[in-house]
């Protein structure tokens, strides 16, 4: 299964839901969300800095991972950023393809 990090900033009404519920229900809320697309949560952080949360979640396609961060951005909570994962071996099959690429200006 694919594997996914999604990087969030919680606007001003989801830290006022975090102080609520605490940060263990913000991830069972993710935890639920993300099985709820056939997925499973494999991490979930806290951060200082620009993002306040990180996880990583395994999902069956893009599609399904879109869905989740969509239904976050359209409830008014957080805004997201995800990044596909690519496993070291996934790298590996990239480089045994060949591409036919034409840089600009070449």
């Amino acid at each position: 299964m694919p594997k996914y990090l999604i990087a969030a900033s919680y606007t001003h009404q989801g830290l006022q839901g975090v102080m609520r519920e605490g940060g263990t229900g913000r991830r069972a809320a993710l935890e639920k969300a993300i099985q709820g697309v056939g997925g499973k949560l494999e991490t979930f952080y806290f951060a200082f800095g620009d993002d306040d949360i990180y996880l990583i979640c395994d999902a069956p396609d893009n599609a399904s991972v879109a869905s989740v961060a969509l239904a976050a951005g359209a409830a008014g909570g957080a805004t997201t950023k995800t990044i596909v994962l690519l496993t070291p071996e996934e790298v590996d099959e990239a480089t045994r393809k060949s591409v036919d690429y034409r840089p600009p200006g070449g």
